[in-house]
Parts: C-alpha cells; sequence; structure tokens
C-alpha cells in the first residue's frame, strides 16, 4: 500500500498506471531526496490511472482519436478556455504571443467569430515557449478532455472511483497534476474521512474564473471554493510561465479559518508544465516530505 498517490494530468490516454509509474516514481523520489527528505522506494508510489476513460473504443468506426483542426473546437466552453488560455499566454510572454484583438475578433462573441478566433488562438499559442512544438491536434484534445470530464457526470464518477480504489489507510499524500488535481481536490472534498493529510496540486487550472473554479464540486460560494475534506496541509507548485495554472495563487480562492494554501512557484526550464519536472523540483519534494512526516489524523 502506498503513502503517496499521484493524479496524472490529460493526454495520457495511450499509457497506463505501470508505464506513468516508471517515470513518475523516480522523478517524485528525485525530488524528496533533494528536499533531504525519508527515504522511499518506488512502491511508496501508486498512480491512480483514469487515462483509459478518455482513449475512443477500438470497436467504433473511427480510426482512433479524431485528427482534429481548428473546425471542430466549436463548444463555447472548449472556445472560451482556449482563449483564456490565449490572454495568459500573451501576459506572460507579451514580446512573443500577440495579444486577442480587443474589437471583438479573438472573442467568441459570435457563431461567425468563433472559427477565425480559435485559428488565431491556436496561431497565437502556438509562438508561446510554453506550447512550442505541441501540434493543434493535441492541444485540442486537452481543451475536449477537460471539457469532458467537467460535463460529463459518467465520466465524473468513473474517473473519481479510480482515484477511490487508490487510497488506503496507509495514504498520506495526494498529489493531482494540472487536471488531476481538479480531480483529486473533487476526491478529497468528497471523501473527507480519508486518512489523506496532504494534498500536493502542481500546474492546477483550479483557479480558472467560469471554467473550471465555478464548475468544481462541491461549488464554490460567495467565489469563495470549500477545503478539501479533511486536508491539514495544501500546497499549490507552479512555473511562472505555466499557461495552464492561469491562477498562480490559489490561497484567496480557498481561504479556510485555520489553514492556508501554500503557493510556491518553481522553475521548470523549457517544460513549464510537465509532471516530472514538477516532481524533481527540490520545493515539491519538500512538500510530499511534510506530508509524509505529518502522519496519521
Amino acid at each position: 500500500m502506498a503513502a503517496i498517490v499521484i493524479v496524472h494530468g490529460v493526454g495520457n490516454q495511450y499509457l497506463g498506471k505501470y508505464t506513468l509509474h516508471s517515470s513518475v516514481a523516480p522523478a517524485l523520489l528525485d525530488g524528496v531526496h533533494l528536499a533531504d527528505g525519508p527515504p522511499l522506494k518506488p512502491d511508496d508510489v501508486e498512480v491512480a490511472f483514469y487515462g483509459h476513460w478518455f482513449r475512443p473504443p477500438g470497436t467504433t468506426s473511427a480510426k482512433g482519436e479524431p485528427a482534429y483542426a481548428h473546425r471542430d473546437v466549436t463548444d463555447p466552453f472548449e472556445t472560451e478556455l482556449l482563449l483564456a488560455l490565449w490572454r495568459e499566454a500573451n501576459r506572460l510572454e507579451p514580446d512573443r504571443v500577440p495579444a486577442p484583438d480587443p474589437t471583438g475578433t479573438g472573442t467568441a462573441r459570435s457563431k461567425a467569430a468563433v472559427p477565425y478566433s480559435v485559428q488565431r488562438a491556436l496561431y497565437a499559442l502556438s509562438r508561446s515557449s510554453f506550447l512550442a512544438g505541441v501540434a493543434d491536434r493535441f492541444l485540442i484534445g486537452v481543451l475536449k478532455q477537460v471539457h469532458r470530464y467537467l460535463t460529463d457526470d459518467v465520466v465524473r464518477a468513473s474517473v473519481q472511483r479510480e482515484i477511490a480504489d487508490c487510497v488506503t489507510s496507509e495514504t498520506r499524500v495526494l498529489v493531482g497534476h494540472s487536471l488531476g488535481s481538479v480531480i483529486a481536490y473533487e476526491a478529497l472534498c468528497a471523501h473527507p474521512e480519508w486518512p489523506v493529510t496532504t494534498l500536493v496540486t502542481i500546474g492546477s487550472p483550479l483557479g480558472i474564473p467560469n471554467l473550471v473554479f465555478d464548475r468544481l464540486r462541491p461549488a464554490p460560494r460567495a467565489g469563495r471554493g470549500a477545503w478539501p475534506g479533511g486536508v491539514r496541509r495544501w500546497h499549490n507548485l507552479c512555473d511562472r510561465r505555466d499557461v495552464v495554472a492561469l491562477a498562480k495563487r490559489l490561497a484567496p480562492l480557498f481561504p479556510d479559518l485555520t489553514r492556508t494554501v501554500d503557493d510556491v512557484l518553481v522553475d521548470n526550464g523549457w517544460r513549464a508544465h510537465a509532471l516530472e519536472h514538477h516532481l524533481t523540483a527540490a520545493e515539491t519534494g519538500t512538500a510530499i516530505a511534510e506530508g509524509l512526516a505529518g502522519g496519521a489524523r
């Protein structure tokens, strides 16, 4: 039974829990070692894998995952999320990423404007160092996975069961990356009886207004999100260039009378959002080590 459970992010539908474990467990051990944390073994780390819920069934007439193009981004949620990433990329790198057009062609104000604004957003994001080399097909697939989790109750419940099946009486630290941070947060809110004492969110989109934050379960009240279950410590880490972690500070969004989110910036080099780069950081290792030292509730 593992003391640490990692919930991965989007885009892993063609991998599996053991495939991911082979890369993320050593990375986590490196980070904890750099932080002078306790000695750990790979078996102390479990991957809560949910990617298969987004893998197209082989029995359908479709040949695998669609080769998405800009014309496939028509849902208002997906369009608004794409434009939110564009605005953040421009804020972070105004010298590389052109700004959305304030006159309206860079927004989703009408159906006619959507295809053009999506094309412009994809082009602009391709110029950011954060998404350099990422194909439009992959980025659009990411938008659709986030959208599906937040709006499809069957998928949401199935993914949540995967997390619940991995948490045992030995689990002390839950680590959530990207969309996995949203999944981990909701799981802890739904299970305050779990023995998890520490939540570590990395590269988290939890603070994206309207699209993510306001769709959380339980729903925020008066602009304030619920504290996740019985967690004592919540560490939130992101690279300052991470477009997905649009709200770099989560503490103001999830206030608590006795606890607060510890927001920490890390430097992940050219892969600002990568899970392994986050896990090898001493700052992440420190957060996990503190969680392990906290013991049972």
